[in-house]
């Protein structure tokens, strides 16, 4: 598996040269249900490539000013420029998704949504040159609950839980309910949903992967790599060191 998924970084790579060569635009929507894996998929993508092009957006609830804007106006602030990749962690789905299971907006901007979106997606995203790809990542009911209790044994998981989060659990058919919906009407020719099946971690990762970069016609650019330059010659009375400043303690 680690082998396998090298070698799709070294393609992430390419992929990330052409797009800054030929100046395109990439958006990544990523859902799904919680502990499916999202943040794990994204941090392979982003573990070999540079935060420049590839760039990590993972929206807070909104502000009491952004609650007044249009509802994808903060999300539309994140859109990329040229030869950028924009990989969102959660995006304007989530009115789809939490917002309409947990009430946290009237059904009548729950319905002017799901009639919005698509005509967004076409006319302001895909029809004006930028790639779009929506990924939504699928656990079952039983391994949701595994991954969350192994968050709660896990130390370092702890700062993955919140009780909006576990709540999920508790409300797995309405959520159910939810996806089928948004999935439903959000899914066009112009912007299909792709399902990853995510009870195993490691495989889904490869399959999105290499799903992603089997969609975008990229081709391999050369890379005109710089030459080591030959040191300037040591000064007269030069020291090594800083000479100013406290070293830390080494304890490794």
């Amino acid at each position: 598996m680690r082998r396998r998924l090298a070698k799709l970084q070294v393609e992430l790579t390419r992929l990330q040269t052409w797009v800054k060569a030929k100046g395109a635009r990439v958006i990544v929507v990523f859902e799904g249900r919680d502990t499916a894996g999202k943040g794990g998929v994204i941090s392979r993508i982003t573990a070999r490539t540079s935060p420049r092009v590839f760039r990590h957006v993972a929206l807070p609830a909104p502000s009491d000013r952004e609650k007044t804007q249009v509802y994808i106006q903060r999300y539309i602030a994140q859109f990329p420029a040229a030869g950028e990749i924009i990989l969102f962690d959660r995006s304007w789905y989530n009115r789809a998704g939490v917002e309409r299971v947990m009430g946290f907006c009237t059904d009548e901007q729950y319905e002017r949504f799901l009639a919005m979106v698509p005509v967004v997606e076409r006319e302001m995203i895909v029809n004006n040159g930028i790639i779009l790809r929506k990924y939504f990542l699928d656990v079952s009911q039983d391994e949701q609950r595994r991954r969350f209790e192994a968050r709660i044994n896990d130390p370092m998981k702890h700062w993955k839980l919140s009780p909006m989060d576990t709540e999920s659990v508790r409300r797995w058919w309405d959520y159910t309910a939810a996806y089928q919906r948004m999935i439903k009407a959000t899914h066009t020719p112009w912007a299909p949903w792709h399902i990853v099946p995510a009870d195993n971690k490691r495989r889904a990762r490869l399959n999105l992967i290499r799903h992603l970069l089997d969609s975008i016609p990229y081709k391999k650019v050369d890379i005109d790599l710089p030459k080591i330059p030959k040191a300037q010659p040591r000064p007269k009375n030069a020291t090594e060191g800083l000479g100013a400043g406290q070293p830390i303690p080494s304890h490794y």
